[in-house]
């Protein structure tokens, strides 16, 4: 890593992430689309910077998380699939000592911290004892982080990935992996009443803390009763309003049931980071706070018959983003690309630290975020890839490309062959036509191409699906 340097960012902001997880951007009360109630989201955006085309690269927990921190590919961080017992057999999770936005601050004199799903740390043995236990599939999700693998924060209220929304435990700092701490309470309001004794606790010294919410994501019907209210009248069309929901379905009819308590959900994240925000506000201090809201990807909730997500559709990839700093960031929309290896670099660019390794790849976008000129829609730049690699359970794989206006995806799978997928974004929004023979498809496909002919050594199938796309460009 280079030597941190300051540049003219006034008085060092203390950096506040919040990631809600499986959040879609969708859901957020001021893009007008879901019919969700979010008033202190909203209010945080309409003083803030709203990033409408949030993008995540590869829409599923653990491979965004890693690209969200340290700003590297799958194949460099080593997060090419969700952590788990199973895919940690195949050496998936999180590489030792890569360097993190978190580290950087920690390295230029920020206070660091995390709270919440952490979701990067290969299960062993005795976290089946010590966490969550085995689920249904199998497998061990959860697990606890050594000290020595917490890749720049000090502070440590986290645990690996527990869905038990309604009754969450956790490991502190100091504790080891038997030292476990179980709470009775509703783990969004948890996590946040931890994260306001932090802030209030953090002094004159600048802090960069991230609070790791794992609401809205299933078990869905673990969700306090009182968020439930809005949404209890409402019919499944009004609730599942998306015009690529196949109504009169089964899964349609599922997800009707689910969009009761995943909305609720929202509600409580929405009150729960409004907390966060006050106690924030409250503070007797000249330092600037950037709060960053966003999450980790979306879900279909019956959009495309799909359910949940790691697929390429917008419901999955679009992901909320309120970037609130009024001393930095000026209010208003923004509509250029911002993916998930753009993150780590942004951070440090609103933080004023210059601390890039040379595997951090993504962009910095902090200059559009302060009001500089935006990335042109026609530009190369201004575009993000998604990234599906095979696993032993589905052996297909899946590389698009998607600019603010048009999508491609390229999908292989052994039994079936290749599929290519066009969507012009522009006139259709939702994703109802897929051809390939658009009169924009080509030149995107080409592009496609191009990239993975660049992707190198990132996966070992890119140069044959470069060529098999050749003859579409």
């Amino acid at each position: 890593m280079t030597p941190s340097q300051e540049t003219a960012v006034p008085h060092r902001p203390n950096i506040l992430v919040v990631m809600a997880d499986q959040f879609r951007a969708a859901s957020l009360g001021v893009v007008g689309e879901d019919p969700v109630h979010t008033p202190h989201l909203d209010a945080l955006a309409e003083s803030g910077r709203v990033m409408r085309q949030a993008v995540s690269r590869y829409p599923v927990c653990s491979p965004h998380r890693a690209m969200f921190l340290a700003g590297m590919r799958p194949h460099v961080n080593g997060v090419t699939l969700n952590v788990n017992s199973e895919s940690a057999q195949d050496g998936v999770g999180l590489r030792d000592d890569l360097p993190t936005w978190a580290s950087a601050l920690r390295q230029s004199g920020w206070r660091t911290g995390y709270i919440g799903k952490w979701h990067l740390e290969p299960p062993v043995d005795d976290d089946e004892r010590f966490g969550e236990g085995r689920r249904d599939d199998g497998k061990v999700w959860d697990a606890w982080s050594p000290p020595h693998r917490r890749f720049g924060f000090d502070y440590w209220y986290s645990y690996g990935a527990a869905d038990r929304h309604l009754a969450p435990h956790y490991w502190t700092t100091d504790a080891g992996r038997e030292d476990r701490v179980d709470v009775d309470q509703w783990s969004a309001e948890h996590e946040i009443d931890v994260a306001i004794d932090f802030v209030r606790d953090a002094g004159d010294e600048p802090y960069a803390l991230m609070v790791s919410l794992n609401p809205p994501h299933q078990p869905f019907d673990q969700v306090p009763d009182r968020y439930r209210a809005h949404y209890a009248d409402l019919d499944p069309r009004a609730l599942l309003n998306r015009p690529n929901v196949p109504h009169g379905t089964p899964i349609a009819d599922e997800a009707a049931v689910i969009a009761r308590d995943y909305f609720a959900a929202i509600t409580g994240v929405d009150e729960q980071v409004g907390r966060l925000a006050s106690a924030v506000a409250e503070q007797n201090t000249t330092r600037p706070t950037v709060i960053l809201f966003t999450s980790d990807h979306g879900m279909q909730l019956g959009s495309h018959g799909l359910m949940y997500k790691n697929v390429p559709f917008e419901e999955s990839m679009r992901l909320p983003l309120i970037v609130h700093a009024p001393d930095l960031v000026p209010a208003g929309e923004c509509h250029t690309v911002l993916d998930s290896l753009d993150f780590a670099p942004t951070i440090l660019g609103l933080a004023g630290v210059d601390a890039r390794d040379e595997r951090m790849v993504g962009r910095d976008r902090s200059g559009v975020l302060r009001g500089a000129a935006e990335v042109p829609a026609t530009d190369d730049d201004d575009a993000t890839v998604y990234t599906r690699y095979a696993s032993r359970s589905d052996p297909g794989s899946v590389r698009g490309l998607r600019t603010r206006t048009a999508k491609v995806v390229a999908t292989w799978h052994p039994a079936s062959g290749l599929r290519v997928q066009f969507f012009d974004l522009a006139a259709d929004p939702y994703e109802m036509d897929d051809s390939p023979q658009h009169p924009r498809a080509a030149g995107l496909i080409g592009r496609l191409r191009d990239e993975l002919e660049r992707a190198g050594d990132e996966w070992e199938g890119a140069a044959a699906l470069a060529g098999m796309l050749s003859p579409l460009t």
